[in-house]
């Protein structure tokens, strides 16, 4: 008998210490790190990925995300294909280039509607008034296969020049950046707020094309221009719904939070360092380009078209292919926020 109870007693702890051990794993899997690269993530264009965070939302939806800093999207879009993240805070662009590579990825929360770029122009260089006059310069971007890179191609396609005329090279953003027009090593170049303020602060640089507001873009583009966006695989997506929809959740609260509040009240949520000791001039660039997102997170409706354009244009990659932009990218979860 005494055998018996023991035998039944050991049975019962078993079967508890089995359910309490299915229990934390399920749990655990409810809390599995997403983590999320962000190319650059100091610069105002990819705001809402470090506001979201400040702000609290993504464990409010009762995720555990990791956001890291990475100074140019193409090496983000890298580190998703090869499986080190699972989301990227970059443009939307680097969704149809992949397609073109057989790649499937699509941005799930579309932050922006305009680039927020423009183009800079060393004091130095007061012979270049416009992207014809690129060539036999040396233009910065962030990163070859950047999408800076993308758009200082088009441009100078657009205004007639041809493969080989101008030479873009990788210079990062902020400091790098800088550095690099002040030393003459490119006499032009595609960068983002802050670092656009520092410059023309200092009346080292000039802009020269202008792509902070929805109005300016489609004078300089032709068309809207989806720019900051979270992408991720489509097959990750697929299997993970449930996250894709709380991220999209967090997302459009913090757009929302961006569309009803001001500057200055944005940019006390954000790191100290982020003003690169100069909050005025942060506030100001904020206020100024506060327009380019979106206030909902989803997609412009001719926006990926425009995408194809400029793409088609110059990349060997989408030249000549048959893109099917609805794969691109999903309005699904931003229309299932409440």
């Amino acid at each position: 008998m005494r055998c018996t109870r023991a035998l039944l007693h050991s049975a019962a702890v078993f079967a508890f210490l089995a359910s309490a051990a299915m229990a934390t794993a399920t749990s655990a899997n409810a809390s599995d790190k997403i983590t999320i690269m962000v190319g650059g993530y100091e610069k105002q264009i990819y705001l809402p990925a470090k506001l979201a965070e400040t702000l609290g939302y993504f464990k409010e939806e009762g995720l555990d995300v990791e956001l890291l800093n990475e100074a140019a999207g193409v090496d983000a879009e890298n580190q998703l294909l090869a499986g080190a993240v699972q989301g990227v805070v970059g443009f939307y662009d680097h969704c149809v280039d992949l397609q073109a590579k057989g790649k499937f990825v699509e941005s799930i929360v579309q932050f922006s509607q305009a680039p927020g770029e423009v183009v800079l122009v060393s004091s130095k260089h007061p012979e270049i008034n416009a992207p014809s006059d690129f060539k036999g310069k040396t233009i910065g971007v962030t990163g070859l296969g950047s999408s800076t890179n993308f758009l200082t191609l088009y441009m100078a396609s657009k205004a007639g020049l041809q493969s080989g005329d101008v030479v873009t090279v990788p210079v990062g953003a902020g400091g790098t950046f800088i550095a690099a027009m002040q030393q003459d090593q490119i006499q032009a170049g595609m960068t983002t707020e802050p670092t656009i303020s520092r410059m023309v602060k200092t009346g080292e640089a000039s802009v020269l094309v202008d792509m902070r507001t929805v109005e300016s873009t489609r004078k300089a583009l032709g068309g809207t221009y989806p720019a900051a966006s979270v992408y991720m695989e489509s097959a990750w997506v697929d299997a993970h719904k449930e996250e894709a929809q709380k991220l999209a959740n967090a997302f459009v609260k913090t757009l929302k939070f961006i569309n009803t509040h001001s500057a200055a009240e944005i940019a006390e949520k954000m790191p100290k360092d982020f003003y690169v000791g100069d909050k005025d001039g942060y506030i100001n660039a904020l206020e100024a380009g506060k327009g380019m997102f979106t206030p909902d997170g989803v997609m412009p409706e001719d926006g990926p078209k425009t995408i194809l354009a400029v793409l088609s244009e110059f990349s060997k990659n989408v030249k000549g292919k048959q893109i099917d932009l609805s794969k691109t990218y999903t309005t699904e979860f931003v229309k299932n926020v409440k």
